[in-house]
């Protein structure tokens, strides 16, 4: 049997991309025994496990990888597979995909109890799953999530420019000179452009002209694998999925009224609510609360974002109409900065942050108006290479990770 295995994972393992790491790879504890990585499809998560594996193995004798969808490891089992790998003197198994083996908790669980002093490494795509699983699980793993490329890194990719991680606190009071470093060695403007509709996912490397299908497959994958099948949705009502994701790519921002969703989704407002739950937990909305009220409450929101800019062109099949900035500018400054801050609805301006910080959200002319006589208060605007005071570029903040 471990001839078998051995084969896919030397066709897997060989054309691993090794120069490029993504954010999360130095903050990992990986001297962990159990590893569970999680995070949307198409960022990154097989990349930076085999990275991982040709750092510190390098050999099938000492760690193997396998996806957990291979039909050897549906045949076999992934709890025979371990045994007799452990057994045949392995160190760490990998296993891909682990969302789509059919009781994986209860193997991982035995996988864990039984080998003790041996390294698992696991990543799935679909967060509904692995969110149901994770409580069984979480006294046995270390559990990490994977973002999309930031701006930052997406410099590295496409343009081969390095630039340090900034904290918030960085941009908001050192704006200027990190604008000035970064314009000064790139035409950052364009770049940034590029990355709202084709920069989020690593494999635009592969093909930019593929990009927005391969986004939009990333969309159908996760209502039909993933959503239909956790959340015990019929095919036929994916179609109100979609719609919603329609109505909230089209609109400058989707601020929801559930009695009118639906009345036009022709459903009842609680299955609205468990539709709009859904998408939410498999990665592909997010619900942005109003002040004082926690972070997320999917019973009212304030607003409701696409999880990144990229989803939001590939719906909307370009970003070129104006009437969209303002939802893709809202859409890049929540996904950037909700994964280290606090993010909110603001009651004036556009966010706030970590309750303390007001954001208006705009393009180069916005005006401060909104936010006259707010402590702690900052333009955050568009098409714009260098601010000033408290009016700082939009694309700094896709430096924070």
């Amino acid at each position: 049997m471990l001839d078998k295995v051995f084969a896919i994972h030397h066709s897997t393992v060989k054309n691993t991309p090794c120069a490029f790491r993504r954010y999360l790879y130095a903050h990992v504890d990986w001297k962990a025994d159990a590893i569970c990585f999680t995070g949307a499809r198409g960022v990154g998560k097989t990349t930076m496990l085999l990275q991982y594996y040709h750092e510190n193995y390098g050999d099938v004798e000492k760690c193997l990888y396998i996806s957990a969808d291979n039909m050897e490891a549906t045949a076999t089992g992934l709890f025979n597979i371990a045994s007799e790998y452990f057994n045949f003197g392995g160190q760490a198994l990998i296993i891909d995909e682990i969302h789509k083996y059919p009781n994986w908790q209860v193997e991982l669980k035995n996988i864990v109890d039984t080998f003790r002093g041996k390294k698992l490494l696991v990543s799935g795509s679909s967060s509904l799953n692995l969110q149901q699983g994770k409580a069984d699980l979480s006294r046995r793993f270390v559990y990490y999530d994977l973002r999309g490329l930031s701006f930052r890194e997406y410099l590295v990719l496409k343009e081969g420019k390095a630039f340090p991680v900034l904290k918030l606190e960085d941009i908001l009071h050192g704006h200027v000179k990190h604008a000035q470093k970064i314009s000064g060695q790139l035409t950052v403007l364009r770049d940034f452009r590029n990355y709202l509709s084709c920069g989020y996912y690593p494999f635009f490397v592969e093909s930019e002209a593929a990009y927005p299908q391969k986004v939009l497959n990333i969309i159908e994958k996760v209502l039909y694998e993933d959503v239909a099948v956790i959340g015990n949705v019929k095919p036929v009502n994916i179609v109100a999925m979609k719609k919603i994701l329609w109505l909230i790519a089209g609109a400058s921002v989707f601020a929801p009224n559930i009695d009118k969703l639906s009345r036009e989704l022709g459903i009842s407002k609680e299955y609205v609510y468990h539709y709009l739950e859904y998408l939410e937990r498999a990665g592909i909305i997010v619900a942005v609360s109003s002040e004082g009220r926690g972070y997320k409450m999917l019973r009212k929101p304030a607003k409701l974002f696409l999880e990144n800019t990229n989803l939001l062109a590939a719906i909307n099949g370009s970003l070129r109409l104006d009437s969209e900035q303002g939802a893709v500018r809202e859409t890049f400054f929540m996904n950037q900065v909700a994964g280290s801050e606090r993010v909110t609805a603001a009651s004036r301006g556009d966010f706030m942050v970590n309750a303390k910080f007001a954001f208006e959200i705009g393009g180069k002319n916005k005006t401060a108006e909104q936010l006259h006589g707010i402590k702690n208060a900052y333009l955050v605007l568009d098409k714009v290479e260098i601010g000033a005071g408290n009016k700082i570029p939009l694309y700094l903040f896709g430096f924070l990770y």
